[in-house]
């Protein structure tokens, strides 16, 4: 190990004993500081000392083996989450092309996605061969390195830190981590308690007291706008930006979030048993979890108590009650129903009115938090009659408040290109805001502008605060994908072609009449929206699409699983046409049970990515992170005899394509290098074909590339 790492190391050591007032109430960064020095040194504080927090999180399991119990059946067991903040940062790196190396790519593809019960979310624990908890620690150690390095040498001048700067991906990766930081202390609470230990760095408030009265207050209604722009100096994520403007109606809002005692009311009034306050979805979760009372409440013989992350204390009545959207809303439809007035959660909207009208102030800027919030108080809930501003109670922190609105992209959104998963797969109606932050909530989830949405049944450090209003909750999208960079793929491969012409992919599966397919496995990379695996489960058993892009692989899935996608296809000018394609259209209803789709890194496939009969890769070579690497990798997961096609248009822009330069003074094409880099592994099948592939901008616009197919046999 070389003098720098060393000292490095040395200082991930010395890190971990920090104390935790010299973590606590760290503000997020002002990304438009101007001197260059001062913003580089906040930025690798920032860094370690989220590091250093996140780890001192896990101290609370007892023995390594705790780590690969699944706190949750829909989660990933907790090594995972060790290891997935780190190789956010080598990943993300990576795709920004601010580095071209690796540290593990064994790591990096194992932890590198997450589960939100999307349909292309792995969590078949045989998939995953989990390594040891001192490797993934030493791994961390590594990243470490690497990242304070990376601040210690990247340019940076007095315009700051700005979307497009290689320091963004530095700082999204701390900013994901301190989401983590949060969502594994949710995990952590769900273990066997006899399986963790609490520590005082942990220790939870111990105020005591009893619950208040709840009341509704007036809100006065107004104009509120809300979004930010490139000018913003904190860290957002790309949800965030754009901007939408509401006039609020006036409203009521309880003046307290609701306490354990008064959802308690809700339980002994047989909230749990009674179907006509459940919404169709919740009554199914409910029946599903057999649940009659919020997930963290214990009955202990007649007598409550609460889990908290590491520990079971007597439950505190006046705390605020933690539970998911669909309890939150059967409270509510129970309050309309014993008041007789209209009582339900707020809309995002509302929720900004009431915080704007009572907080002047965001995180960066506060001299003291006005809540239990960006761990500035407790390490847990406290009463909800500590912190109160302009009349109301916990406006931000305790507890993240459910509102009525399914998460929504606003006017003027956009997707950074490191991360164009982040917010997309959840604009699908299923995934609602949850607004305030909790006592854990810090960095970017402190501010105001922050939006995280999580499914309707989900379990975060999450409560509520409802509202009475006559205004109906708006509705946001109709969820038609609208995304310039997604619609162009979903009428390639979906809609009609031009001129009358085959569709490309028939006309790319006719380019493989020379094979004989006789079923077994095929692979689809760069599947885009899935049209051609489906054609594909024509011939074979089994067909698996996989595609680096999530917001593809969400059309893909929708249509394997609803038999049809929407999208606003681009006509002329500001014209559009509202497009519905179904699958049984085009015959190919019957390969639905045959195909499934996956996001990953052709560059960098996980183990269970194998022994296929056949390959079609699509574009790869163009769009791959690493396309020497892919080759290596797809070569690996054909079964000896299998047969790779290569379909590919090879222009890249950053010096890694295979050909299209000269060589020793002589032109060297793209198919030569092609053939040289598969040279004593595959065997070429027959000469290249050309298949046009058309994608469309309008209805009088259209781009064609001609790819180069060719065909190749593993020796």
């Amino acid at each position: 190990m070389d003098r720098i790492a060393k000292n490095i190391f040395d200082a991930c050591q010395q890190a971990r004993s920090i104390t935790m007032e010299a973590i606590k109430g760290i503000r997020t960064l002002n990304l438009k500081e101007p001197d260059p020095a001062l913003l580089r040194e906040r930025v690798r504080h920032y860094f370690h000392q989220t590091y250093t927090i996140e780890e001192r999180l896990y101290e609370q399991l007892i023995g390594d083996d705790t780590f690969y119990l699944r706190a949750d059946p829909l989660r990933h067991p907790l090594v995972f989450y060790l290891g997935h903040t780190a190789v956010f940062y080598v990943n993300k790196l990576n795709i920004g092309k601010v580095i071209s190396q690796r540290i593990n790519p064994r790591f990096e593809s194992m932890f590198a996605v997450g589960v939100d019960e999307m349909s292309w979310d792995d969590l078949n624990e045989s998939h995953y061969d989990w390594p040891p908890i001192p490797e993934v620690r030493a791994y961390r150690d590594e990243v470490r390195a690497l990242v304070d390095n990376l601040i210690s040498t990247l340019p940076l001048d007095e315009k700051g830190i700005e979307w497009d700067s290689p320091w963004w991906a530095i700082v999204m990766g701390i900013e994901h981590e301190r989401i983590h930081l949060e969502t594994s202390s949710v995990l952590i609470r769900q273990l066997p308690l006899e399986r963790l230990k609490q520590l005082d760095f942990w220790a939870p408030c111990e105020l005591p007291g009893t619950a208040p009265d709840n009341e509704l207050l007036p809100v006065r209604g107004g104009k509120v706008v809300l979004g930010k722009d490139d000018q913003d100096p904190w860290y957002g994520w790309d949800n965030e930006y754009g901007h939408a403007a509401y006039e609020v109606e006036d409203f009521s809002a309880s003046k307290y979030l609701v306490s354990n005692a008064e959802f308690l009311k809700f339980v002994q009034a047989g909230g749990y048993e009674k179907q006509r306050w459940w919404t169709p979805e919740g009554w199914s979760w409910k029946s599903y979890k057999n649940a009659g009372h919020p997930q963290f409440w214990i009955n202990d013989k007649g007598v409550w108590k609460l889990r908290l992350v590491a520990s079971v204390i007597p439950l505190p009545w006046n705390w605020p009650v933690e539970v998911n959207y669909l309890e939150a809303k059967a409270f509510c439809n129970w309050m309309t129903e014993l008041t007789g007035k209209p009582i339900r959660l707020p809309m995002e909207e509302e929720w900004y009115r009431l915080r704007d009208l009572c907080i002047d102030t965001d995180q960066p800027l506060w001299d003291k938090a006005p809540g239990n919030i960006n761990l500035e108080a407790y390490n847990s809930s406290c009463p909800v009659d500590i912190y109160e501003n302009k009349g109301f109670y916990d406006v931000i922190g305790n507890v993240w408040q459910w509102t009525e609105t399914p998460i929504y992209a606003y006017p003027g959104f956009k997707i950074h290109p490191i991360y164009d998963d982040f917010s997309v797969p959840t604009f699908d109606g299923r995934h609602n805001l949850i607004k305030g932050g909790s006592w854990i909530s810090t960095g970017n989830e402190a501010l105001r502008n922050s939006r995280y949405a999580f499914r309707r049944h989900f379990m975060q450090h999450a409560g509520f605060r409802y509202i009475q209003s006559e205004a109906p909750v708006v509705e946001h999208g109709d969820f038609y994908e609208n995304d310039a960079g997604i619609i162009n793929w979903c009428d390639a491969s979906w809609g009609e072609p031009p001129l009358g012409d085959k569709h490309y992919s028939l006309r790319l599966i006719e380019g493989l009449r020379g094979l004989e397919f006789t079923g077994g496995k095929a692979l689809h990379i760069g599947c885009k929206t899935g049209r051609g695996t489906f054609e594909l489960a024509r011939h074979f058993d089994s067909v698996v699409g996989l595609d680096f892009t999530a917001r593809l692989i969400r059309m893909a899935t929708d249509m394997k699983e609803k038999g049809y996608i929407r999208y606003l296809r681009n006509d002329e000018g500001q014209n559009q046409s509202y497009i519905e394609s179904r699958l049984e259209s085009f015959e190919l209803s019957a390969e639905a049970a045959k195909v499934e789709f996956w996001q990953a890194d052709p560059s960098n496939l996980i183990a269970r990515f194998d022994g296929y009969d056949f390959i079609l890769a699509e574009n790869v070579l163009a769009e791959a992170i690493n396309p020497g690497r892919f080759l290596k990798e797809v070569i690996s997961r054909l079964v000896p005899g299998g047969v790779l096609a290569i379909a590919d248009h090879y222009e890249r822009s950053d010096g890694q394509a295979l050909g299209g330069f000269r060589k020793d003074g002589e032109p060297f094409s793209h198919l030569e290098g092609l053939t040289e880099a598969l040279t004593g592994t595959m065997a070429p099948l027959q000469g290249p074909i050309d298949v046009w592939q058309p994608l469309r901008s309008s209805e009088r616009s259209y781009k064609y590339r001609k790819l180069q197919l060719t065909l190749w046999r593993k020796l």
